[in-house]
């Protein structure tokens, strides 16, 4: 019997909640700069799969890579880590 892979999880801020069942995430990296050495802030933001529409905008949440939902959904939340007050 084969194993499945291990799947990517990452942790960020929803930006958006405007849409049904569907939330914005913003996760921010850190990288060396390629000539100067000096790390920058990436931000990438990923179209996220939220069932309950339980998540507000400013929340910090985990979510996970899964099998394409929609033309830009391929990630689902996993567990909001902090809700904004």
């Amino acid at each position: 019997m084969e194993t499945r892979k291990l799947r990517k999880q990452r942790v960020g801020l929803v930006t958006s909640n405007k849409m049904d069942k569907t939330i914005t995430v913003a996760v921010e990296r850190k990288v060396p700069h390629p000539l100067y050495g000096k790390f920058i802030k990436k931000t990438t933001k990923y179209t996220v799969h939220d069932e309950e529409n339980d998540c507000q905008e400013g929340d910090t949440v985990r979510i996970m890579e899964t099998r394409p939902l929609s033309k830009r959904k391929k990630w689902r939340l996993v567990e909001v880590l902090e809700r904004v007050k």
